[in-house]
């Protein structure tokens, strides 16, 4: 153990930030993260123990009891419950003779489930070892139980159990004429510094990430930091429910949106980037790597790029299975080899991000876009769309329709059209940018996707009227309670107390004072979160609650009152509550009452 983990620290420099690869390196040698392996990494990067071992709990992919040699993580999104997931999860375990949640007594395998693994298109899903499974039914489970047993590496496993398809069902602006390699930087250098980041602003793009901030316009901050050291960073730890959009990008469009973060470099002077790639992507590190050698072979990446006096170099960093960093300043710590933990902000990223450095963070499709920017000209891009929302979006597109996939829709298109052309009928409502986005009924399908409208970083669930909306609201509050950092109680405490008072109703057992006093959680969870998980975590309730009362009322179970109770008065407390100063004080009175 010595002599491995020494050698992992070498290789990564003895370098503190890269602290999440040496864990992750060990855990894949020995199951888990020993105490014997923590002393050792402590004192070879010389930090303390606590700092190690603090890590190891907070993210999802590292363990301090061992797991199985064949480690099994089965996916719990609503959609792959939807594709019968939970019977499977029970064939499963038996036929590997292993409780759920456990490791077999022989250490041979483990079972569990996981939050979205990003193959909501062609699930039921899981990872093995952190590769992807896909298309998982009985008879595949069947095969892979037996090259379990007969302890077969999963390197000599059918390639077809690991298979990943893009699925690209409409292509638009962006997907249907990719750049060439080295295409933008030419066009970069032929147009000029201030004149590419001019047609940057004229396409009017805006991060494809969900929030939609300029681009240009972050650019340009982060580059008049007087800070001289900056840095670009590509946001790929998509870990919303029904997201995978950033998967296909990678898989098939990686030299684009490489050249759209050497493009950023070049603009603001960083000469460090990195591609922050979510853990469960596993599968495409290797062939990423093999790229990025690539474009350091053919002058694109490196030392004096293009002969131009451009120095510039990405890393890949893994993620190991964390939501919460998808949010830009939780994605920066865990860079840095801490915890995922949102930062306070102000200050921003552009000035004080990786290192406490200007850095800019945009997300893999708005790299993408940034280099067919550059060379065919913002017009270009600024002439589709709506008069606030320019340019197309890529939608994951799961759930009940035919063809599952990617789909790219000039903003402006109705959720009508995009059902019609994925084979979506009998509409109950879709889910449209993840459980912390908006569910739509079947009332409002002429809506449309733009930034004034219907917002999202590219997560479309549908459902028919075969589903209990119920499940997915379900669903999407037990996902996150799961993941909450746990750094604010508004959060920390919310969303297990919405998680219980939900159940509650959902199981029969709540009247119509729990009904009240959900919504009042609800937004005293949303108003007064330290970030954007808490703050959006009790969408999936509130969206429904307002379009589907009926539903609630349903199942709320007939209770008589003592003489004297005032329900009205008790609800109106629930309600005040919400909107106390010392909300976060009064949710850890609750969980202790």
């Amino acid at each position: 153990m010595q002599s491995f983990i020494q050698a992992v620290i070498n290789k990564y420099e003895a370098s503190p930030v890269r602290l999440l690869h040496i864990l992750r390196d060990t855990q894949a040698k020995f199951q888990h993260i020993s105490p014997e392996a923590i002393e050792i990494i402590a004192a070879g990067l010389t930090i303390p123990r606590t700092q190690i071992i603090s890590v190891v709990e907070f993210y999802n992919f590292l363990h301090l009891t061992p797991r199985g040699k064949y480690d099994i993580l089965i996916s719990d999104s609503i959609t792959d419950h939807m594709l019968g997931k939970q019977n499977l999860m029970h064939y499963f375990a038996s036929q590997l003779n292993v409780t759920i949640g456990k490791v077999r007594a022989d250490g041979l395998v483990s079972l569990d489930n996981t939050s979205c693994t990003g193959m909501c298109d062609q699930g039921p899903a899981g990872l093995v070892n952190g590769y992807a499974l896909t298309h998982l039914d009985r008879p595949r489970i069947d095969a892979i139980t037996q090259l379990i047993e007969q302890a077969i590496p999963i390197q000599q496993w059918p390639a077809e159990f690991f298979t990943v398809n893009d699925n690209i069902h409409q292509a638009g602006l962006l997907l249907q004429a990719p750049i060439t390699k080295g295409e933008a930087l030419k066009a970069r250098y032929q147009r000029g510094l201030t004149e590419t980041l001019t047609e940057i602003d004229i396409s009017g793009l805006r991060g494809r990430g969900g929030a939609g901030f300029k681009t240009a316009m972050k650019w340009r901050f982060c580059s008049e930091e007087a800070e001289s050291e900056r840095y670009v960073v590509c946001n790929a730890d998509e870990g919303e429910p029904g997201t995978f959009k950033d998967r296909v990008l990678l898989n098939s469009y990686a030299h684009q949106v490489f050249e759209g973060m050497t493009v950023c470099a070049s603009i603001i002077g960083s000469e460090q980037g990195f591609l922050y790639l979510r853990g469960e992507y596993l599968h495409l590190y290797e062939k990423l790597q093999a790229i990025l050698t690539e474009r350091r072979a053919a002058g694109l990446l490196g030392t004096n790029i293009l002969a131009q006096g451009l120095n510039f170099d990405i890393e890949i960093r893994l993620g190991l299975g964390a939501y919460i960093c998808g949010e830009e300043s939780a994605l920066i710590e865990s860079l840095e080899g801490k915890c995922g933990i949102p930062r306070n902000r102000p200050p921003y990223p552009v000035s004080q991000g990786y290192l406490n450095k200007p850095t800019v963070v945009n997300n893999v499709e708005t790299f993408m876009a940034a280099a067919k920017i550059t060379v065919v000209g913002g017009q270009w891009f600024a002439d589709v769309g709506t008069e606030k929302s320019d340019g197309t979006k890529i939608l994951s597109i799961s759930g009940d329709c035919s063809k599952p996939g990617i789909y790219e829709y000039p903003f402006g298109t109705s959720i009508r059209q995009v059902l019609h052309d994925c084979g979506a009928h009998n509409v109950f409502g879709v889910q449209v940018g993840g459980p912390s986005g908006t569910f739509i009924s079947a009332q409002e399908l002429d809506r449309v996707l733009a930034f004034e409208d219907l917002a999202t970083g590219g997560s479309f669930i549908i459902f028919n009227h075969s589903r209990n909306v119920l499940d997915m609201v379900k669903n999407f509050t037990h996902f996150f309670a799961h993941e909450s950092c746990g750094f604010c109680t508004p959060c920390r405490v919310g969303t297990s107390l919405l998680k219980k008072q939900l159940d509650k109703i959902v199981e029969g057992h709540g009247s119509a004072g729990d009904v009240a006093a959900l919504e009042a959680l609800s937004r005293l969870v949303n108003n007064n979160s330290h970030c954007g998980l808490g703050q959006t975590a009790a969408n999936p309730i509130l969206s429904t609650l307002q379009r589907y009362p009926e539903l609630y009322e349903k199942q709320l179970k007939q209770i008589s009152y003592e003489p004297g109770f005032d329900l009205d008065a008790s609800l109106a407390t629930a309600r005040r509550l919400a909107n106390r100063d010392d909300a976060g004080a009064h949710l850890a009175q609750v969980e202790e009452d």
